[in-house]
């Protein structure tokens, strides 16, 4: 029988979306996968390609309330208990965790069975979790050359494999970027935390933006649902083609035509961005954990991908300047186009399995 791997990832796409491309990378190797989730992560799991999933308790507090701590410990040491009896079931050859508090109970339950394991951090910042268990885990991978928040320890042996995408987006990066020529095409990309930003800022500075340039433009974006009409109307008043939706599935068609992006920096946007070469105007969420979408965009920055926008220095007329200075530089697109693809790693999802199968081979 083929080996068997538990996933353990849950909470956001942030963190599903990349157990999902290594799930599908191991997969196809012949391995059987199980993914452990939460409420929250069983959303993005339509398509996990896993044989089960695992219901394990868990819960988070905010530091600073011993009373929450204290709870969520008891609700994590049951989804410990409930780790080990799926465990000595299934018999793992490995677990993999993908980070947040979902992913815990699993990795302490193969910790304390002493199977073997490996945790990926998707952020520039190592997250609170991962930062328990990474001295603990056999094997820690990670998205960005720089970890932040990690020991000396931990990021000397720390593999920098890149985020795994899913194949739509990996294919993206054998497709060439192409500078506009007439049609100017945005893609707007909401997140789902702090997207109210820019659901009504942007439609508002494209507005603002010269007649020459509005007439050019077809507009992408993905907005909150109170936020849809408005966005609407303010792009109908500026004579804007537009698509305004909550939601769009095939976010790599999207990507595959669009001469600019905007959007938050999440760790999965920006991998995206550069395994697309897609150039940016990246915001970071002022209010993410440990600052870490500052810390992503950086990445992007330095390479010459991404103009960078603070929530702090941020207002219409400033987003309307940023635009109209990129919109009407082709060739400065495609050199940030350039600049994105060029720290890209699109094998990431290869690479985690390459690091995943040689761990369970202890």
């Amino acid at each position: 029988m083929s080996k068997l791997a538990v996933v353990a990832a849950g909470g956001t796409g942030g963190h599903m979306f990349p157990a999902q491309a290594l799930a599908e990378a191991l997969s196809a190797r012949g391995w059987r996968v199980v993914l452990a989730t939460d409420d929250r992560g069983a959303i993005y799991a339509d398509k996990f390609p896993a044989e089960e999933r695992l219901a394990l308790s868990a819960a988070t507090a905010k530091a600073g309330d011993p009373i929450g701590m204290l709870k969520a410990g008891f609700v994590v040491a049951q989804g410990v208990l409930q780790a080990r009896a799926a465990f000595k079931r299934l018999d793992p050859a490995v677990v993999v965790g993908f980070g947040g508090y979902p992913a815990l109970p699993a990795l302490l339950g193969a910790l304390s069975q002493g199977r073997p394991t490996v945790i990926h951090e998707q952020n520039a910042v190592l997250g609170r979790v991962n930062r328990f268990l990474a001295p603990r885990v056999n094997e820690v991978a990670c998205a960005f050359p720089i970890l932040e928040k990690a020991t000396p320890a931990v990021q000397t042996r720390a593999h920098v494999v890149g985020n795994p995408v899913r194949p739509p987006v990996r294919a993206l990066y054998e497709v060439p970027y192409l500078a506009p020529e007439v049609q100017l095409r945005i893609l707007v990309t909401g997140g789902s935390q702090g997207a109210r930003l820019l659901s009504e800022l942007i439609p508002e500075a494209v507005a603002k933006l010269p007649e020459e340039i509005r007439g050019r433009l077809k507009v992408f974006q993905q907005a909150r649902a109170e936020s849809l009409e408005q966005a609407r109307k303010v792009y109908r008043n500026a004579m804007v083609d537009c698509e305004v939706a909550p939601f769009f599935r095939d976010m790599a068609g999207y990507l595959r035509q669009s001469h600019l992006v905007i959007g938050r920096s999440g760790a999965s946007t920006c991998t995206e961005l550069a395994v697309a070469g897609r150039p940016s105007i990246l915001v970071p969420l002022k209010i993410a954990a440990d600052d870490h979408q500052r810390f992503n965009a950086r990445l992007l920055e330095e390479a010459g991908g991404a103009a960078v926008c603070f929530e702090d220095e941020l207002t219409v007329d400033a987003m309307a300047g940023a635009l109209k200075a990129l919109l009407k530089n082709p060739e400065r697109l495609a050199r940030m186009a350039e600049g994105a693809r060029s720290v890209a790693k699109p094998n990431a999802a290869e690479d985690l399995a390459d690091l995943v199968e040689k761990t369970a081979r202890r």
